[in-house]
């Protein structure tokens, strides 16, 4: 297993800070727990965690096979990147309000956990993200199905654990985080990506 204990608690900070950020998930999130209760939350949350599953071992698998095709110059992906990691904190940090909010929550149970699942699944972006992310954290080349298991179990508390928390929130005092502290967490997990493409960039 290459990932180790630090390299796990680094990935679960990142991860959870990341998952903090107000965007249209979250609000999709405290959209549903508030307009149809927390379970309605949680089941938002969920769909939103399984996409993201969905992608991290597409980026996960596809990272390590590519890594063993191109040796070396597989360091020419790490400085790809390491760019895309900097362009997004440069959106983040460039946020100046919250995302516009999302679509008001349907009833039924089904209907919660697809509206996280879709949301999640149609960005386009989701799967650059991660491609651009783990190897800051994990050695592609030596990555065991410990390792992804791993990940997966650190997305699922993390990721997931963040937007329960958002639905807790918004289902008990029915609004969102303010914009001050909105552009506080922007600027935060800007300061994340940077440093994930800073260490990119140290150890390509």
């Amino acid at each position: 297993m290459s990932l180790g204990l630090e390299g796990m608690a680094a990935l679960f900070g990142a991860m959870a800070l990341l998952a903090a950020v107000p965007s249209v998930s979250v609000l999709i999130v405290t959209a549903r727990a508030a307009s149809a209760g927390l379970a309605h939350g949680a089941l938002a949350a969920a769909g939103i965690v399984a996409a993201d599953i969905l992608f991290i071992l597409l980026a996960l698998f596809g990272l390590a096979l590519l890594a063993d095709a191109l040796g070396e110059a597989f360091q020419w992906v790490k400085y790809a990147a390491a760019l895309w990691l900097l362009w997004l904190a440069l959106g983040l940090v460039r946020a100046a309000r919250a995302p516009a909010a999302a679509a008001p929550a349907a009833p039924t149970p089904a209907s919660s956990f697809m509206a996280g699942f879709l949301l999640t699944l149609g960005d386009q972006k989701a799967i650059l993200f991660y491609l651009g992310f783990f190897p800051a954290f994990l050695d592609l080349a030596a990555m065991t199905p410990l390792d992804a298991i791993a990940i997966v179990a650190i997305a699922i508390v993390a990721v997931g654990g963040v937007k329960l928390a958002w639905a807790v929130a918004a289902a008990r005092a029915g609004a969102a985080a303010g914009p001050r502290l909105a552009r506080a967490l922007n600027i935060a997990a800007a300061l994340a990506l940077a440093a994930a493409a800073a260490w990119l960039l140290w150890t390509a």
